[in-house]
């Protein structure tokens, strides 16, 4: 399949005006996140074709994974665009004058939520033991 599972229109319907420039960008940038979602979802043993093929729940799938591309790809424009970028954390001190940010997106412009990948059913939470000590005494049913 290997497709886009979002358009350019899609993202100006959600009321974002793009410059030309920044059209080819999204272009390139929805093919890129659609492929690096494919690629995900694949590791973790999900076929993200197949899942949108599904009569049930395909159509559902379908809207969730153009959105979440959508969004990454909404993430990767602001990170690289020339208005300011995203701070998540800062500090700033005075007198002598000190300024430390954090930026929300360094160096990484295309990226998903883990939540995102929640959603879509492609991660899900993991849990289980470890035996500290290492004693597996409990198997001879001494």
């Amino acid at each position: 399949m290997g497709g886009k599972y979002a358009e350019v229109s899609d993202i100006t319907a959600l009321g974002r005006t793009l410059s030309e420039a920044q059209r080819e960008g999204a272009e390139i940038l929805l093919e890129a996140a659609s492929s690096k979602l494919r690629l995900i979802a694949y590791k973790y043993g999900k076929r993200l074709d197949d899942m949108i093929a599904d009569p049930v729940i395909g159509e559902d799938c379908a809207k969730a994974v153009k959105s979440v591309i959508i969004q990454s790809v909404i993430r990767a424009m602001d990170s690289l665009g020339e208005q300011s970028q995203a701070v998540s954390q800062g500090s700033q001190s005075a007198m002598g004058y000190s300024v430390t940010m954090t930026y929300l997106n360094a160096g990484q412009s295309l990226y998903f939520l883990k939540n995102e990948l929640k959603g879509l059913g492609i991660i899900r939470q993991t849990y289980g033991g470890l035996e500290v000590y290492g004693n597996d005494n409990h198997d001879k049913g001494n």
